[in-house]
């Protein structure tokens, strides 16, 4: 029992009651709200009170009353970890006191009996107040208690500067608070990166093994486009028991490379490189040479085994064994993956795994500096295992990111998010149609999905070569590079694939023929074609434009035209607004009236305002609650940064 009479609910970002925390980056504001009621007609006030997990003293930051006992307010966070908040409420005694007196006297009585009471609440203030404001509640003091000038006392106690020292300096009786929650606080990358996928096994020429030298020299065309993190897949010991030949055959030749995730073999498991790759130092050059020209290099966290991976032997309490003797293989029915072997989860030596696969992902970040890890099917691993082992990283180096490759339903992609994951693939690479793209990124970004879930839209991946990419259509990847560009800001393309249009499908699957996860490939790394060219100069503008550095400032613009996607994104601050238009018709000419988002922009329908396209450079004077838009499926979108 207490006998607190503020009442504080529905607090305002949370996470399953506090369960998990929200997420923001470094340097961003945290909006919260609550309903914060009281019996009666008692004046309430509230403070959000926030911390960073190695403070000791709480900040506070006050609440401003919306009307109808919602409150809300802000506080920003700066270090990168974890911050704990809370949000308390009271009665505010002293402000129901000048209240009170300045209903009384407007209604014409005599309040010298108030006076008298409001020493209290002055004496309070003073305990607490300022050198200049002692001096002021001193005087009031005296004032209150003598009656040489009553109509002096009235005056300042219905005055505004003592409401604000009152408000400055509350008592707090019988303090409520809501429960504490917590803010994960990650660095920029986690909310805005451009990511470039290509096979190590693949730089070289003549379809010889690439090198991790031969990946150094490719560094300056992954930096020209833009593209500030550089993605492998595994560049460990491919297993050589059951390895897999060209697309996905059974049978390997003496000159098959296998599944570069069938990984572990006699040269070692998930803490060496393969050697046909290079060294260490050959690695650690890489990312150095990477870091300099301001990419970062992100390697792939798979966990799993080939068969002849030395824990088969040396754990085999890791994995599962059948009746006959035999060690089980993955299986996703019908596919078979002969040269993989999943990881026992529930093997009773739980901890020393959970331990050891921990070693391996502190062994690249304190090695090698690798500080982003794609991860490679986390849906098919326990959740409290992710949230074991992404806690343990960052306790120790708090500027890592997880990004979950995970397609998967939809609650386990959001409770792989609710664990610890920055970064989440998405559905983008299967929605194309004007409906499908409006509805999900609603979801993304109106919904509770939006405090804790960062999507990173890839148009392509070495598993997935979509319907729409398969005709080998220019515009139609100029019309997906764009959107996810503009939609998200994360987004990743497996090159060169994407950029040469290399679109070749196994018949009847979104699948690619000739398949780099099953053999090296042979590229023109000297290419430049208008994607290349375009997809530059969309990386310079997400560069340029905070409002395409954030996903949920997103506001679909209504047009009458199903074949034209419209929509306007704006940083937090307003000082950087894009309004991008989409033909999503590769053959045809498209075009509609837009309408514009004059209240959200605070324009008004009367005034002209400048649209400058950052892909061509054309500037428009635009002016009216409407205005027209037409694009070719030669260059099938605008980027238009809103000019006052």
């Amino acid at each position: 029992m207490n006998q607190e009479r503020v009442v504080i609910e529905n607090v305002q970002p949370q996470i399953n009651a506090g369960r998990h925390p929200i997420k923001r980056i470094s340097q961003e504001t945290v909006h919260v709200s609550a309903n914060v009621l009281v019996d009666g007609h008692d004046i309430v006030q509230a403070s959000v009170m926030y911390k960073h997990e190695k403070a000791r003293k709480w900040q506070e930051n006050r609440l401003l009353d919306q009307g109808n006992d919602l409150w809300s307010g802000s506080f920003q966070v700066e270090k990168l970890g974890s911050y704990e908040y809370k949000l308390v409420g009271w009665v505010d005694y002293a402000l129901n006191w000048q209240h009170g007196i300045s209903r009384k006297l407007a209604d014409g009585q005599h309040v010298k009996s108030e006076l008298l009471d409001g020493v209290i609440h002055l004496e309070h203030a003073f305990a607490k107040a300022n050198k200049t404001e002692s001096s002021y509640l001193k005087k009031t003091i005296e004032l209150f208690q003598n009656d040489a000038d009553y109509d002096a006392a009235v005056q300042i106690a219905t005055s505004s500067e003592l409401h604000d020292i009152f408000y400055k300096y509350p008592a707090r009786l019988f303090l409520a608070s809501s429960d504490s929650y917590t803010c994960t606080v990650d660095r920029k990358k986690a909310r805005f990166s451009t990511w470039y996928e290509f096979f190590p096994r693949s730089a070289g020429s003549n379809y010889e093994h690439g090198t991790f030298k031969d990946c150094e020299k490719l560094l300056p065309y992954v930096q020209e486009m833009g593209f500030d993190t550089l993605y492998f897949p595994p560049v460990h010991p491919v297993g050589d028991v059951n390895r897999k030949g060209k697309n996905n055959t059974t049978t390997a030749h003496g000159d098959d490379v296998g599944s570069c995730w069938g990984i572990g073999s006699k040269h070692g498991g998930h803490m060496a490189l393969h050697p046909h790759l290079g060294s260490e130092e050959d690695f650690k050059e890489l990312i150095q040479q990477a870091k300099s020209l301001g990419i970062e290099v992100s390697m792939d966290y798979a966990l799993q085994a080939a068969p002849d991976h030395p824990w088969v032997k040396k754990h085999k309490a890791w994995f599962r064994w059948r009746p006959d003797g035999t060690v089980q293989y993955a299986e996703n029915p019908p596919k078979k993956y002969q040269d993989i072997l999943p990881i026992y989860f529930e093997t009773p030596d739980w901890k020393n795994l959970w331990k050891e696969l921990l070693k391996i992902a502190l062994y690249w970040v304190e090695e090698f500096d690798i500080k982003v890890f794609r991860v490679d099917n986390p849906h098919t691993k326990p959740f409290h295992f992710w949230e074991y082992l992404i806690s343990e990283v960052k306790k120790k180096h708090n500027d890592v990111i997880f990004l979950a490759e995970a397609f998967t339903k939809p609650k386990v992609m959001q409770q792989l998010a609710k664990v610890g994951f920055q970064q989440s693939y998405t559905y983008f690479t299967w929605r194309n149609n004007k409906h499908e793209l409006t509805e999900y990124l609603t979801e993304l970004t109106q919904n509770q999905e939006r405090e804790y879930m960062q999507p990173n839209f890839w148009p392509n991946t070495p598993d997935i070569n979509p319907w729409a990419l398969q005709s080998g259509n220019e515009s139609v990847h100029l019309q997906r590079y764009a959107l996810a560009a503009t939609l998200s800001s994360s987004i990743g393309i497996y090159g060169p694939v994407f950029e040469q249009m290399i679109s070749s499908a196994l018949p009847g699957k979104e699948e690619y023929l000739d398949s780099e996860k099953f053999q090296i490939a042979n590229y023109d790394w000297s290419l430049r074609n208008k994607l290349t060219l375009l997809i530059t100069k969309i990386n310079q503008a997400r560069h340029d434009l905070p409002a395409l550095q954030q996903t949920n400032n997103l506001q679909f613009l209504h047009n009458d035209n199903d074949q034209l996607l419209t929509y306007y994104k704006w940083s937090d601050n307003h000082q950087s607004e894009v309004i991008v238009a989409v033909n999503l018709d590769p053959h045809y000419e498209q075009e509609s009236w837009v309408a514009m988002p004059l209240e959200r922009m605070q324009i008004d329908e009367h005034h002209t305002y400048t649209v400058k396209d950052v892909i061509t450079g054309s500037s428009y004077n635009w002016k009216g609650t409407h205005n027209f838009v037409k694009l070719n499926p030669v260059l099938p979108f605008h980027i238009f940064e809103v000019q006052r």
